[in-house]
Formats: C-alpha cells, structure tokens, sequence
C-alpha cells in the first residue's frame, strides 16, 4: 500500500528508464551496506520448507525468482536476494560492452499493466561484470546469468562471441542463460533455428565444462513466445538431445493483439517486446507445450505476464519448477518476492501439502 499510493506516482512522474536508473542506483548503494541488506533478508526471506525447491544441483528458497532485464550488470544482487527472491538472474551481458538502442526505449501501458521495451542488450560487457562478481561475497540466493550476442557481431561469428562471455561468466554462474530470444536485437532470433542453436549450445557447453571443471554449470536457454508450436516442438527435442539442463519460457512478445492501451500509444511507443499480463496466455501454452513433451527430463522455468499467487500456482502446475517475475515488480513494488512466498506457503498449507513441488505433480 505505501509503495502504490507514495513511492510509484513518484516514480511514474518520471519517464520509465530515468525511474529504472534511480531505483537500480538505490538498490547498488544498498547492495553496499551489508548490515542493513541483512536486517532485510531476516524479515523478508523464506524460509518455509514447504517452499524450498532442490533443482539444478542447488537449493531454492523459494520457486519465486527475479527475470533478467532489470540488474543488467550485477551491480545490485545483495540487495535483490535481500528483499525475498528465491533466486536472481542478472543480465542480459555481452561479451563487449555496448549503450543498447537509442532512447526513448522503455514505456509503461498502464492499463495493461505491461512494458515495452527495444533496449538492445545494454550493459557493460562481460569483463567488467567478470570483474565485479570475482569481488563479490555470499549470495543468500541461487544466482543466474543471462548472456547475449553482442549486436555489432555477425550471427556467423556469435558462437565465438557466446562462448567469450560464458568462459568469464560461467566460473561465477550457479546456472547460465543462452538468450537467443529477445526482439531487440537485429537476428538474434534466428539463432532459435535449430540448426544454428544446436552448434551454439555444444560449444558453450564445452566452455563452460572447461572454465569450472570443478562443478558442472547448469545451462540453460531462454526461448521467445512467438515461436510456432512446431518450432517450440523442435527446441524441446533438442534440448533432450543434448541434455539441456533447462528452458525459460518465454521472453517478450513482439505480438499486441488484447490490449487495452489505445492504439495511438501503443503505435508511440513503437517496436519491441512487450511484457506483462498480455503475455500471460501464450507464454503458459509454451510452457505446457515444452512439459508435455519434456515432462520432468528438463527444468522449465516460467516467465511472462506472472502478477500474482493464482498465476504462480498456474505455472507450477502446468510443469514450471520456478517461475519468475519482472514486469509486476514495476506495478507493486519491491516486497513482491516476498509477499507471493507468504501467499504460496498459505495456499499450500490449505491444501494438505508439505512441499511446492507435488503442485507440479498434480499436473502430470
């Protein structure tokens, strides 16, 4: 209630990226101050064991996670995992530093609850974000890293320019993230076709085998709503091929068919991937599409237009082992995380269950 009625008109006063820039700065000057992140972590981390997911190797405290998009460069992951996220993603990096696409880039539809974005990818490259992580302390949270092609690469040299970013990253990763999917970055998805995506994930694999031969990094590939079903079809056979420890379903859509936004806004905002509640329906049917073809032999992580415990639960039991948000955190505020877990844990104590995970069962 604070945050909706003082904190985001003060926020929406200003225009979507100054807004995103201001908190992100907050929230890195926080990450700095280790006492106050951890009288943070003690109110606002689950700890229910009937939330606690064991996947990939690694221990959740809960299935609720922070998306890629918003920590671009890992500058805020103390106070991220401090607020009640069972999991932070940061990202999406690039091998070489670049500024993204020109400004304006960012936009709210208020109405739909949702963002377009064309940000292209901005970041600070792979070495600096390398530089920072090595400095870093104890996560309280699994920590995922989402990398991307660099857009001034050709596609032909993408390969090389993936595998440089997961050799820095990959010793610092507890899971690795292949975005080929986002819209903002002149044919990256064509890099979806299976006949170049098969090439990419072997050799990022053997990177990454070689940069931490110590433990087996998960990787994981993050896959666009807009796919065919045929095409979604594809990806999960291949992931199995190849013994892909995960998929994220899905990205932005470049779709806007179901908005409430009039049209002469939506035509002001112009290209780029829209997230949030439009999203909803098409990235559940990718999700329920990948488990019924990959049934628990792949971990599927849910994104896209997830705003509430009822969609959380949705997911889970349409095969997701975690889920994650990122737009919704933009329409409440930053105890989200926090206030879903709670809400999760009541549900399932309501229905006689000692675990999150038998909600995924109920499913199959």
């Amino acid at each position: 209630m604070f945050y909706r009625l003082l904190v985001r008109p003060v926020l929406y006063a200003l225009s979507a990226e100054t807004a995103h820039h201001f908190v992100m700065r907050c929230l890195a000057i926080l990450s700095r101050i280790p006492p106050l992140c951890s009288l943070l972590a003690a109110a606002l981390v689950p700890r229910d064991p009937s939330l606690r997911v064991s996947a990939l190797g690694l221990s959740f405290p809960s299935p609720i996670g922070l998306a890629a998009g918003l920590d671009k460069d890992g500058i805020a992951v103390p106070a991220l995992s401090a607020l009640g996220f069972g999991f932070v993603e940061i990202g999406t990096i690039t091998a070489q530093p670049q500024p993204g696409n020109p400004r304006p880039r960012l936009f709210r539809l208020l109405r739909d609850r949702a963002l377009i974005n064309r940000m292209g990818f901005n970041n600070r490259g792979a070495l600096e974000a390398e530089a920072r992580l090595s400095r870093a302390g104890a996560r309280r949270a699994p920590l995922g890293i989402n990398i991307g092609k660099t857009k001034i690469v050709e596609n032909a040299a993408a390969l090389d320019d993936y595998a440089q970013s997961a050799q820095r990253l990959g010793p610092y990763a507890d899971y690795l993230v292949i975005n080929v999917s986002s819209p903002n970055t002149p044919g990256l998805r064509d890099l979806q076709a299976i006949e170049t995506l098969r090439p990419l994930l072997v050799r990022v694999r053997q990177v990454l085998d070689a940069a931490r031969p110590e433990r087996r990094v998960p990787l994981l590939l993050k896959i666009a709503p807009d796919l065919a079903d045929a095409d979604v079809d594809a990806v999960a056979d291949l992931a199995l091929e190849l013994q892909l420890d995960g998929i994220i379903a899905t990205n932005t859509t470049i779709a806007r068919s179901g908005l409430g936004t009039p049209a002469e806004e939506i035509q002001a905002a112009g290209a780029g991937g829209l997230s949030g509640p439009p999203l909803k329906a098409r990235a559940l049917a990718v999700l329920a599409r990948l488990h019924a073809r990959v049934g628990d032999r792949v971990l599927l992580i849910a994104a896209g237009g997830i705003e509430n415990v009822d969609d959380v639960i949705e997911r889970l039991r349409a095969g997701a082992s975690l889920v994650q948000v990122y737009t919704a955190l933009i329409y409440e505020g930053p105890l989200l995380a926090a206030r879903l877990a709670r809400e999760l844990a009541a549900r399932l104590d309501v229905a006689q269950l000692k675990n999150v995970n038998q909600l995924r069962h109920l499913a199959s």
